[in-house]
């Protein structure tokens, strides 16, 4: 049985996510309270087999390396555009935060590229596409699951708004182009946000032109 579990972490209530799948989970988007998370995975028996970031902000990835010290075998996912940003987690977190935030360095990290994934053990598989969709970060990618009609966005589209492009690294015109690439899936896809309540790519096709 695959399902999906929200936790919303940490002053900026980023969407941290569990996507799992026969006791196995994918973990997404680990930006903060890294005990708490830790212990959701042994109070719910689960096994975690991955950890993505959907793009480099703190709030997306600052429980990372504190989860690697129970897990050191567990690599993150994050496009390499964004790995810059993991560079300076601690100084644009104290920014946002207006206090020094404790932040283990992570320890490892996969390249993760446009294309097919799929993490596998022993009898037991998880596939999903990765999209490329840069213009609130150059690494900002989503996660489409196209069985289950789920999309994980990050901060490139929520529920009737779109991400940030006012960054000295963002890019309006890239962003435009990565939200219409959403917006081109099937509109039954289930949309979870990287912050703020799920959504669905129908709905969004309603409103999301008046950004641009």
């Amino acid at each position: 049985m695959k399902h999906v579990i929200r936790y919303p972490l940490g002053q900026m209530q980023a969407n941290c996510y569990f996507f799992v799948q026969d006791e196995k989970a994918l973990l997404i988007d680990p930006g903060d309270s890294a005990d708490f998370l830790l212990g959701q995975i042994q109070t719910m028996k689960l096994e975690l087999v991955g950890m993505i970031a959907t793009h480099g902000h703190f709030d997306h990835s600052m429980a990372v390396g504190e989860i690697q010290l129970t897990y050191p075998q567990l690599p993150l996912y994050i496009h390499p555009n964004d790995e810059f940003l993991l560079k300076r987690v601690v100084k644009t977190a104290k920014h946002f935060l207006g206090y020094d935030p404790v932040a283990i360095p992570i320890q490892s990290m996969q390249k993760m590229l446009e294309g097919q994934i799929r993490i596998s053990s022993a009898n037991w598989r998880i596939e999903f596409r990765i999209l490329h969709t840069p213009g609130h970060t150059p690494g900002s990618c989503c996660l489409y699951f196209e069985n289950e009609k789920v999309l994980f966005s990050g901060d490139t589209l929520f529920k009737s708004g779109i991400g940030r492009y006012d960054f000295s690294y963002s890019d309006k015109g890239q962003l435009k182009q990565s939200v219409q690439k959403l917006l081109n899936l099937p509109s039954e896809i289930t949309v979870y946000p990287g912050h703020g309540d799920e959504t669905s790519i129908e709905d969004e096709k309603k409103i999301i032109q008046q950004y641009f």
